[in-house]
């Protein structure tokens, strides 16, 4: 893989997969780590979508789902913290990875924005 953004959700997919099988398996939790699964795993999916689009409105809309899974993710990681179903070393460890990517695909959206707007103007 070639793309950081890709590679990135890709390694933190793999980490919330194993997350899930711990909190299933040892903390007997199937609700919130069913959720933070869904979205976490989401994250890279939609990246690649975006990567596959047909348009530039396309791919900004893709990141955008992206952006905001990453999001919900970082609630659901903060809930299980907070829950005491991981401890504060798993989650300051996850949180990173997450928060990471939102900040990697924040400034991809922007950038884009402003190219998408430069292109228009001209």
């Amino acid at each position: 893989m070639d793309n950081i953004v890709r590679e990135k959700s890709f390694k933190f997919a793999l980490r919330i997969i194993k997350m899930y099988k711990h909190l299933i398996e040892t903390k007997k939790e199937y609700v919130l780590s069913k959720q933070v699964l869904r979205c976490g795993t989401s994250i890279g999916a939609n990246i690649e979508e975006a990567l596959g689009g047909h348009s530039r409105k396309d791919f900004l809309n893709k990141l955008t789902v992206s952006y905001k899974e990453a999001r919900e993710t970082d609630y659901w990681l903060r809930l299980l913290h907070a829950s005491e179903y991981i401890t504060g070393d798993e989650y300051d460890s996850i949180f990173k990875d997450c928060t990471e990517l939102q900040k990697i695909l924040s400034s991809i959206i922007l950038t884009t924005k402003q190219n998408r707007g430069k292109e228009e103007n001209n």
